[in-house]
């Protein structure tokens, strides 16, 4: 109840303050975040959906629509309900490749196998920095991968899915993108570190940032107010299938808050966390081998929006969920939307929200 009045007036507050700030300005187009977001809920036909927007690491808007439980009716609220944040805890992943960098522990460009000496080697060279960019060309999903219900014991065990197989595309010379890629960062994290890679990720990532409500998509224990798994078939919400998603921590397997993911955005604006200098690596996008950039860094897509924002973002997409997670530097803002609904489609409606609070930006 008091964190449900606390979103409630969070909400009335900064609704307040646009509506300010649109007066000011005369501009009478100004839109109700909160009527957009009913709006979407009512015409995506998604369970729910939570919605965090952070400016100069304060929250203005934090609010959940929806249910996180459709049959329980059990409400969305941004700062307790668990989502699958899929492909967004590459994002996560990344923040580790950039701490064992600083700390002398992993070099970015020396073979893998330096830190896994188990793994294959291929027909060429993969280096850490290949695989954080999609060009080391390890495989992606192959089949029904994607709905596994295997559970591994440690990442080290998960490389068996793909370990022999041969590479897509040669090292470097192309994007291609990889949630199996990650997998084996997780493992070179464990040999950099010499801690478990889950243990490492709680002590020095999600503590350190104020993620409190971060972690494992864990299927056997009890996880407090973790979302219901939801998707639609012929416009109808269906209960997903069951899966277990310990094949993939690192690319996909986390369990956050779309508060929590803001908190997350607001760890790379400051130098507390990592120097400017690594955040500015991993937000640059990469090069293939014939110098042809990606649009993708370290961990993040890198670009700019339609109006001319740079934007440093993560999509993420799993069995029941989606997620998006987008910070724009320049203005200080970091948004974060999900859902507990397969292949919804958020683009557009992030995009509406995003120019509520930066419209003159």
């Amino acid at each position: 109840m008091i964190q449900k009045f606390r979103t409630k007036l969070l909400h009335s507050t900064v609704l307040l303050a646009l509506f300010l700030v649109a007066c000011a300005q005369g501009d009478s187009t100004t839109e109700d975040p909160g009527a957009l977001a009913t709006q979407f809920v009512s015409e995506s036909g998604v369970a729910g959906v939570a919605i965090t927007v952070g400016i100069n690491n304060e929250l203005v808007w934090s609010e959940g629509f929806g249910y996180a439980d459709l049959e329980q009716e059990v409400p969305i609220d941004p700062a307790l309900t668990r989502f699958r944040v899929g492909s967004t805890a590459k994002s996560m992943t990344a923040m580790a490749l950039g701490q064992l960098h600083e700390a002398g522990l992993l070099d970015l460009d020396l073979p893998i196998q330096t830190y896994v000496p188990d793994f294959p080697q291929k027909e060429s060279p993969i280096t850490t920095r290949m695989l954080a960019g999609h060009l080391g060309g390890i495989r992606h999903y192959d089949g029904s991968e994607f709905l596994s219900t295997t559970a591994y014991t440690s990442v080290s065990d998960a490389l068996v899915i793909f370990e022999n197989d041969p590479v897509v595309v040669p090292p470097g010379s192309e994007f291609s993108y990889s949630t199996y890629g990650y997998n084996l960062i997780s493992a070179i994290i464990e040999g950099a570190s010499d801690q478990e890679f889950l243990t490492y990720m709680s002590e020095n990532v999600f503590g350190p940032t104020g993620m409190s409500r971060t972690g494992a998509d864990h299927v056997v224990p009890i996880i407090s107010y973790r979302s219901r798994y939801y998707g639609l078939e012929d416009g109808q919400l269906v209960n997903s299938p069951w899966v277990d998603n310990s094949n993939k921590w690192a690319g996909g397997g986390f369990l956050s808050t779309s508060e929590d993911l803001v908190r997350f955005g607001f760890a790379h604006l400051s130098d507390e966390f990592l120097q400017p200098d690594t955040i500015e690596m991993m937000w640059t996008s990469q090069l293939t081998t014939n110098g042809e950039p990606t649009g993708y860094g370290i961990g993040w897509g890198t670009g700019t929006d339609d109006s001319g924002r740079r934007r440093i973002s993560h999509g993420g997409g799993s069995v029941g969920g989606t997620t998006d997670l987008r910070i724009y530097p320049d203005e200080g803002l970091v948004i974060a939307v999900i859902t507990n609904t397969s292949r919804a489609d958020l683009g557009e409606f992030t995009d509406r929200i995003v120019e509520v609070f930066l419209r003159g930006n």
